[in-house]
C-alpha cells in the first residue's frame, strides 16, 4: 500500500485550518471520501439525474443500469448474490428492517429468546428492546471477560433455546472482534437465526457472506468511503423471500388493486420508494476503490497502526485504555480516558490545538461505555489513509495536552 499516494485522493486531507492540516482519527464514526467517489456522485447529478425503474427514456435507463450494477458490485464485495443485497440508508436501517420483517412475519412469540452482547451499538439493542415491550420476547446479554473479549462460556449458556442471535462482528467502542464463525455455528445448532452488525467489519477486512453462513449482515456505506445515506442489508435469499417487508410503496410492488397488492422480486421487495440513486453511484465506486487497494492490505496497514498506537498510548501514565489491548484481537480503535480531564474537553483541546479529530462521549453504545466511565470515553480510530506519523503526532499532542493538567 502506497499510503501517500492514497492520501492524494482525499480532498479533505489537503484542507488547512489555522494554517495546519487535518489529522482525521474519527473513522469509526464516518470515513472521508476519495475524489473518485465524489466524482461518481456528481456524475449522476450532472449527467443522469433521473429516477430509476420508472421510465424508458435514455436518462432513466442509464441511471437504472448504474443502480442495478451498484447492487452487483456491493454483492460481490461481500461475497453475496445480487438478489440478497438490499440497499438501505445505513446499518441501523438494515437491523431495523430485520426486526420489523421478523415481527411482521410472526417469527417471534412471547417468551422467545434473543441474544445480544453487552458491547453492542444502540442500533443492535433498541430494536430488540422494542420487541421485548411489543410482544414479550426475552432479551439477554452476553457478558465480557476482563480483557473485554466476549465471554464464550456465558454465550454458550445463554444461546440454548434462542430464536435469534444478533451480534456485532467488530465493536465500535472496545474494538473487540468476536469469533462470528463459532458464534454462528452454535446459534444454528440451537435453530436460531444469526444476524451480524458488520458496520465496523466490512470496511476493514475481506469477508464472504456465503462462507460465513450467517443469515443477515448489515453495514453502512459511509464507514467505507461511500456517501452518507448508503448501506446494505445482506440476507439469505430463502429468508428474504419468506419474510414480509416493513416499508410499502413504489418499486417494492408487483401489482396493486384497490384492496390487495403483491410484492416485487428481490431485492426490490424491500426497497420502497425512490432510492438514494447518487449514493448508489458512490457506493459502487467506493467498493471498486477498496477492492483495487486490496482489503488484506488495508487490514495489515490498520493492524500496524493499531500496534503502534497501543504501544505508545500505554506509555502515558495518566491515560487508561480499554479493550483487548492486542492488535490481533481488536480493530483499529483506541478507547481511552484520563482522570485529569473530561473526555469532551480533551477532544476539544486536541482539535483546537492541532486539528486532531477524535470522538468523545457515549459513541451510541451507552450501556458498555457508561459501565466504564459514566462521563464518557475518548476514541481514536484509523483507516487506510492514516499514517504512522499521524499516530505519533496524536500521541505527542495527547501527552502535551495532559501535561497542562498534571
Amino acid at each position: 500500500m502506497n499510503v501517500e499516494k492514497i492520501r492524494e485522493d482525499f480532498p479533505l486531507l489537503k484542507r488547512e485550518i489555522r494554517g495546519k492540516k487535518i489529522v482525521y482519527l474519527d473513522n469509526a464514526a464516518t470515513t472521508l471520501k476519495p475524489q473518485q467517489v465524489i466524482d461518481a456522485v456528481v456524475n449522476y447529478y450532472e449527467n443522469a439525474s433521473a429516477n430509476v425503474h420508472r421510465g424508458l427514456h435514455v436518462l432513466s435507463e442509464e441511471a437504472s443500469r448504474e443502480h442495478e450494477n451498484a447492487h452487483e458490485t456491493v454483492a460481490n464485495f461481500v461475497g453475496a448474490k445480487k438478489e440478497e443485497t438490499v440497499f438501505v440508508r445505513n446499518a441501523t436501517e438494515g437491523l431495523n428492517l430485520v426486526m420489523y420483517s421478523l415481527l411482521n412475519s410472526n417469527y417471534f412469540k412471547k417468551g422467545d429468546k434473543i441474544i445480544v452482547s453487552k458491547m453492542e451499538h444502540h442500533s443492535n439493542i433498541v430494536p430488540w428492546q422494542y420487541l421485548e415491550k411489543k410482544i414479550g420476547v426475552k432479551l439477554e446479554y452476553v457478558g465480557l471477560n476482563e480483557d473485554y473479549t466476549l465471554d464464550m462460556n456465558d454465550f454458550e449458556s445463554k444461546v440454548r433455546g434462542a430464536k435469534l442471535v444478533s451480534m456485532t462482528a467488530a465493536s465500535n467502542t472496545i474494538a473487540t472482534l468476536p469469533n462470528i464463525r463459532e458464534i454462528t455455528k452454535k446459534a444454528h445448532n440451537e435453530g436460531a437465526l444469526m444476524c451480524v452488525d458488520g458496520a465496523q467489519l466490512v470496511p476493514h477486512e475481506e469477508i464472504n457472506f456465503s462462507q460465513m453462513n450467517i443469515d443477515f449482515l448489515a453495514f453502512s456505506g459511509h464507514k467505507m468511503l461511500a456517501p452518507t445515506g448508503t448501506g446494505a442489508l445482506i440476507g439469505k435469499k430463502k429468508l428474504l423471500e419468506e419474510f414480509e417487508p416493513f416499508m410499502f410503496g413504489g418499486d417494492m410492488i408487483h401489482s396493486v388493486d384497490y384492496h390487495s397488492s403483491s410484492w416485487n422480486t428481490l431485492p426490490n421487495k424491500f426497497e420502497a420508494g425512490t432510492p438514494h440513486i447518487a449514493g448508489s453511484y458512490g457506493i459502487k465506486k467506493a467498493c471498486e476503490y477498496l477492492k483495487k487497494i486490496g482489503m488484506n492490505n488495508i487490514k495489515r496497514h490498520e493492524e500496524n497502526l493499531t500496534k503502534i498506537a497501543l504501544e505508545e498510548i500505554q506509555k502515558i501514565d495518566s491515560v487508561r485504555v480499554y479493550g483487548p489491548l492486542d492488535h490481533k484481537k481488536q480493530g483499529g480503535i483506541i478507547l481511552f480516558d484520563s482522570p485529569l480531564i473530561a473526555t469532551h474537553e480533551l477532544a476539544m483541546a486536541l482539535s483546537e490545538a492541532e486539528n486532531i479529530c477524535i470522538r468523545s462521549g457515549m459513541h451510541c453504545a451507552e450501556p458498555i461505555v457508561s459501565s466504564i466511565n459514566k462521563e464518557g470515553l475518548a476514541r481514536a480510530s484509523f483507516y487506510l489513509y492514516n499514517t504512522e506519523e499521524e499516530i505519533l503526532f496524536f500521541i505527542k499532542a495527547l501527552k502535551e495536552t495532559l501535561s497542562v493538567f498534571g
